[in-house]
């Protein structure tokens, strides 16, 4: 969540924020700033009371002691916890519906990030490598997995519905080669410790990474237990440290994660309908760090470069691409989408997505840290990104390195993997 302050302070700031969103609807400003108002009121109100109720209470006793009647003055001291309790319970009332906007407003945009109205008004950052060229039309990684007996899409929906999978041989080999390669590199080259956490968490972690209550919709749930299935490791390994403080000379701290993904992809009726591009389970290799609010834009440059290293490696043209602000996520301040070519499709498909939250999930998550020994304790900034997604990352291989007799080449960054 923001400062709260910027809700006291710079409300018109907020409202050019949504507007840039795209989001205006999504928090009443008017009711916002009368709630937040009237919250201030109360506990200026209740400070004087009891303020008041104090002073009568000494007067009674100093009456009392005198051998005088206070029956009157009890009264009125009566009356005043009376009026202290109404408030109290009206302040109850306030501060549910004022935490409800206020986990709804979305993080405020840095000011790198391009204005626009959706993904046509991202920016094109750099781009690595060149497209591959085919002495043959490529074919699309489906049709290429179907023909090759490796990816098996009927199966999948006869077993559990639509935009669901399975791998046969070949690919669930290959994928598993990827998932490795990219834990080692990012492990052994990119400083990164490598976590095992629980696919399924509970609200406060939903809530914490920002996915809870605005989305909740879009993910998967348990009722019964009160737990999801996690659309990303980014809820697990920001969860780690949930109401904890970490020490300024531990940070940063980077962490990965391998995990299955679970997404209902409810608003993307009718995209991307064939193949392992928008799927409801899909696997996935996790960055997150846990930084000093002064480098956080700066381990973004680095986040970014780590996710991109993957692709470089397997010698896959890609593009990194800075989104606008209509494109951001609710919850980022600035986000890179890495896109890789895909000849079959004859289009960049998203691969990872990289951003920085700044202290948007810290205050949600109440995720705080030292800068030195006797310090006090401040909301350090998160980020995270996908170093890659394990599925696309295998459809962009089977895309790019096709050959004319439908079988599929190795990347040699993989190899070793496939002994």
């Amino acid at each position: 969540m923001i400062d709260p302050r910027i809700i006291r302070e710079d409300l018109a700031g907020i409202k050019e924020m949504l507007l840039k969103r795209n989001m205006a609807g999504v928090v009443d400003i008017a009711e916002l700033e009368a709630v937040d108002r009237e919250r201030r009121e109360i506990i200026t109100r209740t400070d004087e009371l009891r303020e008041k109720r104090n002073s009568l209470s000494k007067e009674v006793g100093k009456i009392k002691s005198q051998g005088g009647d206070a029956s009157q003055i009890m009264k009125e001291v009566q009356g005043i916890g009376d009026t202290i309790k109404e408030l109290a319970d009206r302040s109850n009332v306030l501060n549910e519906r004022f935490n409800e906007m206020h986990l709804s407003i979305p993080n405020m945009l840095d000011k790198s990030v391009p204005d626009g109205k959706g993904e046509q008004d991202n920016v094109v950052v750099r781009t690595w490598g060149e497209k591959p060229k085919f002495p043959f039309a490529p074919k699309a990684h489906f049709d290429l997995g179907a023909d090759a007996g490796i990816l098996d899409f009927e199966r999948g929906v006869k077993i559990a519905g639509a935009r669901f999978y399975v791998y046969r041989g070949l690919a669930a080999r290959l994928e598993r080669a990827i998932i490795n390669f990219m834990l080692d590199l990012h492990t052994t080259e990119h400083g990164y410790t490598e976590i095992f956490g629980p696919y399924i968490v509970n609200d406060e972690s939903m809530i914490g990474t920002g996915q809870y209550p605005k989305f909740m919709d879009e993910y998967y749930r348990i009722e019964r237990d009160g737990l999801s299935l996690i659309p990303t490791a980014e809820v697990t390994l920001t969860n780690l440290y949930r109401d904890e403080i970490l020490e300024g000379e531990n940070m940063p701290v980077y962490v990965t994660m391998q995990s299955a993904c679970f997404r209902r992809e409810a608003g993307a009726a009718g995209r991307d309908t064939r193949g392992l591009v928008r799927v409801h389970q899909f696997q996935k290799v996790e960055l997150v760090k846990f930084v000093d609010p002064e480098t956080s834009f700066d381990e973004l440059e680095k986040l970014v470069a780590n996710a991109e290293e993957v692709l470089k490696r397997l010698n896959l043209h890609y593009r990194v691409v800075l989104l606008c602000s209509a494109d951001t996520s609710a919850s980022s301040a600035k986000t890179y989408d890495i896109e890789v070519w895909m000849p079959g499709l004859d289009r960049y498909m998203e691969i990872s997505s990289c951003s920085n939250f700044v202290d948007y999930q810290a205050r949600r998550a109440k995720i705080r840290y030292r800068k030195s020994k006797g310090d006090k304790a401040a909301y350090l900034h998160t980020l995270n990104g996908s170093g890659l997604a394990a599925g696309r990352t295998l459809a962009a291989v089977m895309e790019n390195y096709q050959k004319d007799d439908g079988s599929i080449g190795i990347p040699d960054a993989l190899k070793p993997y496939l002994k």
